[in-house]
């Protein structure tokens, strides 16, 4: 049975260092078998992989990809909490923050990115609860967002 960090390296990623928070927050807080993992951006070697409002200056197929990296990013910060990712027995639930322009309403296909990345790392256990909401604007100017909650054992 393959592990959940060789499922990333079959996927040709590697699990990267956990993004420094921005602001006033830990990347993760554990609470008995849960980990609340906050807000990720797309970050790559410390800055955004991409900026703007999605359905202008930023396609919803690059969202999604982008969405994969906050995804990636939320998956390192539960690694650094909990040690191996074979751990983690549930995703429970996303969240997803998409800044689009006012008329853009497929928010639910760029979230999808991060969903699927999670489905393709964890199995069935990837297989959550989410919500997918538009908003004005997001830290850094990214176009997503990404956090989650996940079960461990």
């Amino acid at each position: 049975m393959t592990t959940p960090e060789q499922r990333i390296a079959e996927l040709g990623l590697t699990i990267p260092d956990v993004v420094p928070p921005v602001a006033a927050y830990t990347p993760t807080v554990r609470t008995g078998d849960h980990v609340y993992v906050s807000g990720q951006v797309p970050m790559v070697d410390g800055r955004p992989a991409g900026t703007g409002k999605v359905g202008a200056e930023v396609t919803p197929d690059r969202a999604a990809e982008l969405a994969a990296i906050c995804a990636l990013n939320a998956i390192a910060a539960v690694k650094a909490e909990v040690g191996e990712l074979s751990r983690v027995r549930r995703i429970v639930k996303v969240v997803g923050f998409v800044a689009s322009d006012p008329s853009f309403t497929g928010h639910p296909q760029v979230i999808n990115g991060a969903s699927e990345l999670l489905g393709s790392v964890f199995g069935d256990a990837g297989v959550h609860a989410r919500s997918a909401v538009g908003v004005a604007a997001l830290p850094l100017d990214v176009p997503v967002e990404v956090e989650m909650i996940v079960e461990v054992g």
